[in-house]
């Protein structure tokens, strides 16, 4: 029986001439999947609230600002932390007389227009 070798990105499959498998885990890979994971949640939180910004009710600012004070970029968890943001979110018009493209559900609006770009940019990321 002749030896033979599997490689893959995670690690190595030997089989000896004895016909005894070994696997050997590539010790770096935990490390550099979780980096790329890393890069690209942290384009993507960094994109939505980008994306998100010119559909947030606009009135001093604070409610669009809120969400970048709320946010910690990487968590994949984007967060307007005003207290006022959950009823403009859910309970107001979904455009504004001032702003046709500000209003309501400012991250469901934004992901239907753009998911995919950010999408394609989150691979180009990693």
């Amino acid at each position: 029986m002749a030896s033979f070798q599997i490689k893959t990105p995670r690690g190595v499959i030997i089989q000896t001439p004895s016909g005894k498998a070994q696997l050997v885990w590539d010790t770096n890979f935990a490390r550099r999947r979780n980096q790329s994971f890393t890069k690209k949640q942290k384009f993507i939180d960094s994109e939505v609230l980008r994306r998100c910004s010119p559909r947030v009710p606009l009135d001093t600012g604070m409610l669009e600002k809120s969400g970048k004070l709320g946010t910690v970029i990487g968590s994949g968890e984007v967060r307007y932390i005003a207290p006022y943001a959950a009823p403009q979110y859910y309970g107001t018009a979904d455009s504004r007389p001032y702003d046709a493209n500000r209003g309501a559900k400012w991250f469901e609006r934004m992901k239907a227009a753009e998911k995919d770009e950010i999408r394609r940019g989150a691979e180009e990321v990693g």
